[in-house]
């Protein structure tokens, strides 16, 4: 026999998935199975439906019991309406449209108003055409819905029938019934998931420590650096396909500017000598510090450092919040390059391409304005 789950039951799930529980453990705590909670959550894409609020207007269960009693005692509509001061056509429909006076049952009657209280309302984007075209376009160039938000604001701030939430656009993608953006477009989201998940949603896994010689601690790394006073602090990290091929990432602390570099492989000598290469490219006020991770691929850092000037600082292990800001900029190149993507067939002509993509996005941390507007405005004031 299919199980019916109570409303607390129902919110129960959506609370825990949005602590990050799985599927699993959701279900052990109201004693279901996996795949039940799964189809709990796929009906609304994983985001807790809101509560229904009856208006002032609607008629109470306590209203209708007086309406019900009434009708018992053979008084007029009108007499009825009277005593629970409502409108006598108020009174007539509910009657009429609930078998009439002689089989009228309050509860009954409520159940229904509820019933048919449940109607989807129409959605912003299946109404607004110019709106749903062009958070369409966006989402095809890999725009998050907050990105995208956030930008029609600034750009249409006396339009407000052209601005939405991102909690908007994140439902009209992931909640099933509503039918209006095409499933296809969740693939442009950063994380493909097919329902949404909570910020703090596990991973399972543990790496090693790994030593680094004569390394530096990001403890000890200059105040400038941390309070992203200033541009040329840059977070640096790799990124990893199939086939034993990598890519090295470099993002600015205050611009978010990004960087991306094709590398003939992991070992320290093709890291070492991709960042001497492109860090000697660059104007002096871009070069003041690089953060990494405790990855061996950096050994050599005394030498990059003899020969940039720039000084190298390690997070602590198992860290990677420490770098942050190159966490989230790998989450987004990841949109570009999945994981068991082979890195190798693409040239550093289309990791170019994808820098400037990504450089050209509005970011809510810099109030909707581009990373590439931000480097470029401090890299002026300096010449």
């Amino acid at each position: 026999m299919k199980r019916t789950f109570t409303q607390d039951e129902r919110d129960i799930v959506f609370d825990l998935w949005k602590q990050g529980a799985g599927f699993s453990d959701i279900g052990r705590v109201i004693d279901a199975k996996p795949g039940s909670i799964f189809t709990i959550l796929r009906e609304h894409g994983g985001i807790k439906p809101e509560k229904r609020k009856r208006s002032i207007q609607h008629l109470t269960i306590q209203e209708r019991e007086e309406i019900r009693a009434g009708l018992s005692a053979n008084m007029s509509i009108r007499a009825i309406a009277r005593k629970i001061n409502r409108s006598p056509s108020t009174i007539s429909r509910e009657v009429n449209r609930n078998r009439g006076r002689r089989w009228y049952k309050a509860i009954n009657a409520d159940r229904r108003a509820v019933r048919l209280g449940k109607r989807p309302k129409p959605c912003a984007l299946s109404i607004n055409m110019e709106l749903r075209e062009l958070v369409i376009k966006k989402l095809q160039l890999n725009w998050s819905p907050e990105q995208i938000s956030g930008w029609l604001k600034v750009k249409f701030p006396r339009r407000k029938g052209m601005q939405i939430s991102h909690e908007t656009i994140y439902k009209t993608l992931y909640v099933r019934s509503r039918k209006v953006l095409s499933n296809l477009l969740m693939r442009h989201l950063r994380r493909g998931h097919k329902m949404r998940q909570g910020k703090h949603h596990s991973r399972s896994g543990d790496r090693g420590t790994i030593n680094i010689v004569n390394g530096v601690s990001i403890h000890d790394r200059p105040k400038g650096a941390d309070k992203r006073r200033s541009i040329g602090h840059w977070e640096g990290d790799l990124v990893t396909g199939s086939n034993n091929t990598h890519i090295a990432t470099l993002v600015d602390r205050k611009t978010r500017f990004t960087i991306i570099l094709k590398l003939a492989g992991k070992d320290s000598t093709s890291v070492n000598g991709a960042l001497i290469n492109v860090f000697n490219q660059l104007p002096v006020i871009m070069k003041k510090t690089l953060t990494w991770d405790r990855g061996m691929e950096l050994a050599k850092h005394a030498e990059f450092t003899q020969k940039t000037s720039i000084p190298v600082y390690f997070c602590d292990p198992q860290c990677p919040g420490q770098r942050g800001t190159n966490e989230n900029t790998n989450s987004l190149i990841r949109q570009y390059f999945p994981k068991k993507t082979c890195l190798y067939q693409h040239s550093q002509e289309t990791l170019n391409l994808v820098a400037e993509e990504l450089n050209e996005r509005p970011r809510k941390t810099l109030k909707f304005k581009t990373p590439k507007e931000i480097m470029n405005r401090n890299v002026a004031l300096t010449d």
